[in-house]
């Protein structure tokens, strides 16, 4: 880009150059390479690609405890809203964390990279708010809620009256949530994309008095496991898959 004298408030006079006075207007000079940078940019905002988008109404005693334990951010209390996402490719969610923090005054919980994928969980007591930075969000990258992927169900089991040696190696393994004792059903689920488990665990929890053994809403597959009584796990996998289908439900085909 050519800028001339005139551009730059002066005017040739001989050899000597006279400062003309500064008008009332102004503007800022991009040069040609800034601008290219600038688009590229957008282009790439506008190519992530939303995995999962999950709104928490009111986290449930259980699972905000879970987060909790898991979280590298501000620590979420029962009653808070939560939204969750999920967005291609990992290192897209640095911009969309940015995007979401500077609409409104969310806080952080989590914000995990992934190779393929990357996650982050917000928090606030206000649901508007949580709900106002998921529209920024998904207006900056130019996707809609309707755009995000379905929830694949892997795996989905109940198993009854479980032994006491499984029940040992469930808690050896799972040190984060609650354990499971002998003589109790467990309810296993596993989706994909990870992220929609939290939902699940949510209304399982809002449905029945379970205990929540373990929910991994990160990788490639998410992992929730619930153990009870025999009715309430029973009506509690209900709510899960309840929730999971109100997920397609809104998700294109």
């Amino acid at each position: 880009m050519q800028i001339t004298g005139t551009d730059l408030g002066f005017s040739g006079s001989g050899s000597s150059l006279d400062v003309l006075q500064p008008s009332a207007a102004s503007c800022v000079i991009t040069t040609d390479s800034e601008g290219s940078r600038l688009a590229r940019q957008s282009s790439q905002v506008q190519s992530i690609e939303l995995r999962t988008y999950v709104f928490l109404d009111s986290l449930q005693p259980q699972l905000a405890a879970y987060m909790g334990t898991v979280s590298q951010g501000f620590l979420p209390i029962p009653g808070d809203a939560c939204l969750w996402l999920e967005v291609s490719p990992g290192m897209a969610v640095h911009r969309v964390t940015d995007i979401a923090l500077k609409a409104s005054t969310v806080r952080l919980g989590q914000m995990i990279v992934e190779r393929a994928f990357g996650s982050l969980a917000l928090y606030h007591r206000d649901q508007s708010n949580v709900l106002h930075s998921g529209d920024v969000v998904l207006e900056a990258i130019g996707s809609r809620v309707e755009q995000r992927s379905r929830c694949e169900v892997s795996w989905t089991e109940i198993i009854r009256a479980i032994t006491p040696d499984h029940a040992v190696l469930i808690n050896r393994q799972n040190r984060r949530g609650s354990m499971i004792q002998s003589g109790m059903s467990m309810f296993i689920l596993e989706t994909e994309p990870a992220g929609y488990v939290l939902i699940a665990a949510n209304e399982a929890e809002k449905a029945s008095n379970i205990t929540i053994v373990d929910v991994k809403a990160v990788g490639a597959f998410g992992r929730l496991t619930l153990a009870g009584r025999e009715g309430d796990v029973e009506e509690a996998a209900a709510a899960a898959m309840r929730a999971v289908d109100m997920v397609n439900r809104r998700a294109k085909a």
